[in-house]
């Protein structure tokens, strides 16, 4: 399983009918999406409150069914091994300080917590449901001691990190449920804690077609977007195509800081 096909836009009827015959198994489960997307949108206005209340519900189905929307547990310790991986392959190293957007319940988190030296994790996450579960994650796994920091988050203006501080940020299956201004918001705080030659990667639903999204929880980027908004908060961005080989519907960007004009990339 590679990336999701980017020429697809999910949002038309033509397409979720056609999904629809393919899948009739996977509709009921649509619909309960669609009805609490509905629900929930009436009851809050500001994307986070939502997408909180999203991953409450998520969550009382079981942890790692908030985690990617997959139940299994293979597939959760599989994916955390691959994000891990890859990671280490493309300069993760010990000593490094990291922050990780998003960390859910450390489906990659426990990994990169025992990787690290002593103190060196620093987890955030909106969802107060999903980092006890993390909690419950760091108990299993006896990663105690390595004293990694999770916190919660209203927001991704990293107010409370101190600067230049974190040689790595991480953020997975976080940009493919935000919409642009959360994006934008990341973007323009993300160089202030960045240390010097530190790296940013992030997750990111590609396509290649008109960007669109589906209910409010999932949206549909161009590279070119992305990589436009980073340069204009002096960021450099780079599309990383080895991670297009792994078995992950998603695609994959690095962004670093830089003095120059951003250069920006296609797609």
């Amino acid at each position: 399983m590679g990336p999701a096909d980017p020429s697809v836009n999910r949002r038309r009827l033509a397409h979720q009918v056609r999904y629809a015959l393919r899948h009739p198994d996977r509709v009921p489960a649509h619909l309960r999406r669609a009805a609490r997307d509905t629900w929930l949108r009436l009851r809050h206005r500001d994307h986070i409150a939502y997408y909180r209340a999203v991953m409450a519900s998520d969550t009382a189905r079981g942890a790692e069914a908030a985690v990617g929307h997959n139940p299994s547990r293979q597939s959760w310790e599989r994916i955390g091994r691959m994000q891990f991986d890859y990671l280490v392959r493309h300069g993760l190293r010990p000593g490094h300080r990291m922050l990780d957007i998003g960390c859910g319940n450390l489906r990659a988190g426990r990994l990169f917590i025992d990787h690290l030296d002593t103190g060196h994790y620093y987890g955030i996450d909106i969802s107060p449901h999903i980092l006890l579960a993390a909690q419950d994650t760091l108990v299993r796994e006896g990663l105690q001691a390595k004293l990694p920091y999770l916190s919660l988050a209203d927001d991704l203006t990293f107010a409370f990190l101190p600067d230049r501080h974190f040689d790595v940020v991480h953020a997975h299956s976080v940009f493919s449920h935000s919409p642009l201004h959360v994006i934008e918001e990341c973007f323009a705080h993300v160089g202030r804690i960045l240390a010097p030659g530190g790296f940013f990667d992030f997750t990111y639903d590609r396509t290649e077609g008109a960007e669109h999204q589906v209910l409010h929880e999932d949206f549909y980027y161009r590279t070119r977007t992305l990589a436009d908004l980073a340069a204009r908060h002096g960021l450099s961005a780079r599309f990383m195509d080895d991670w297009e080989e792994l078995p992950h519907r998603q695609s994959k960007m690095r962004v670093t800081v830089t003095s120059e004009p951003a250069r920006t990339v296609g797609g």
